[in-house]
């Protein structure tokens, strides 16, 4: 039977979250806050990483292996650079903290890196980079995920995650070039969501051990998820695993906790992000305005047959949020039945 979506004004869903996460517990400010970075990924169609995650990050707060108050320190600081500790607490709430820090340090040293550590899943990776491009900004953000999904190369122990990178440049009349990858072809969030529809991943995504192609999302752990690039992709996910974990005291390989399956033990994720100050460099409208220029002189290049058009990174994010801000986030049936399940067993109103 088809999985017809039913289309929820973004408003709707924050209040939605922010009701679960105040029912756990969690303050007045910090639910709201959550929310809003929550809801925002889904009116960006970033769906694997939005509302979806809310019922597992419930059973986390529930089962005491996430602080919902976290109280956050900062480890190391120098002028341009800072550790902070997360406390445990939830992703959105840590690296928002550490998003705002780096962007105050790099007005004045023109640019800031803050590293994070004992901290937890946070949606997806351009939330972060694009806040920095919001204030005349280049930013730049790096996670380790939340599970192994990826052994190194030539490998079959999944010692890597997809360990995600978003980098978000501003402009004048254009969408901010917003680039946001996984270092594996597919994020895994796009595999859940694949099972909970009902849908077959395509060839491509995940093999099994014996190196065949796997499909079937429901089947997932059998398999891996592959690199982008090959060998070039798992030497990625290594680096950014490294930066954002080992450098940050945070887990990486053998220590990473799958959250998926565990939502007891502490998984002390890992993440860092840059905020560079296009000031430091060039004037901001004159950068802004070249970026423009960029921006139009891909999208007027000759095509090859079979492309009705050139996109840049951060395009169809552009495009999705005016659609879903003007009509509502399509929440398909599947899904709808999940939160409002969720909203019973809490006790709240439901979507």
């Amino acid at each position: 039977m088809p999985d017809f979506p039913a289309l929820t004004p973004h408003d709707d869903l924050r209040a939605f979250i922010a009701r679960c996460f105040r029912s756990c517990g969690m303050t007045e400010t910090n639910a709201e806050q959550a929310a809003g970075l929550m809801a925002r990924a889904d009116l960006i169609g970033q769906d694997g990483h939005g509302v979806f995650r809310l019922p597992q990050y419930i059973r986390r707060i529930q089962a005491g292996g996430l602080d919902v108050n976290a109280q956050f320190r900062t480890v190391e600081e120098r002028a341009a650079t800072a550790l902070i500790d997360g406390g445990n607490g939830l992703g959105h709430l840590v690296m928002n903290h550490a998003t705002q820090l780096a962007m105050e340090k790099a007005r004045t040293t023109g640019v800031a890196w803050v590293g994070a550590r004992h901290s937890n899943h946070a949606g997806p990776a351009s939330l972060y980079a694009a806040m920095p491009a919001e204030e005349d900004m280049i930013g730049i953000y790096v996670a380790v995920g939340s599970a192994n999904h990826m052994p190194p190369w030539g490998g079959t122990e999944m010692l890597l995650s997809t360990n995600p990178i978003s980098i978000a440049l501003p402009s004048t009349n254009n969408p901010p070039i917003i680039l946001d990858m996984a270092t594996t072809v597919a994020a895994y969030g796009k595999v859940k969501t694949a099972a909970q529809r009902g849908e077959t991943m395509p060839e491509g995504w995940m093999i099994d051990k014996n190196g065949q192609p796997l499909t079937d999302p429901n089947r997932a752990s059998e398999g891996f998820l592959l690199p982008i690039g090959g060998p070039k992709g798992y030497g990625l996910s290594l680096i950014f695993g490294i930066l954002a974990g080992t450098l940050n005291g945070a887990a990486f390989g053998r220590e990473v906790v799958d959250f998926n399956a565990d939502s007891e033990t502490t998984t002390n994720t890992g993440h860092f992000v840059i905020a560079l100050d296009i000031k430091a460099f060039a004037d901001p409208a004159q950068f802004k305005s070249d970026i423009d220029k960029i921006w139009q002189e891909m999208k007027s290049s000759p095509r090859l047959p079979g492309f009705d058009s050139i996109r840049l990174p951060g395009e169809r994010l552009a495009q999705v949020t005016q659609e879903r801000s003007e009509h509502g986030i399509p929440l398909p049936a599947t899904l709808l039945a999940v939160l409002n399940t969720l909203a019973q067993d809490l006790g709240v109103a439901p979507l």
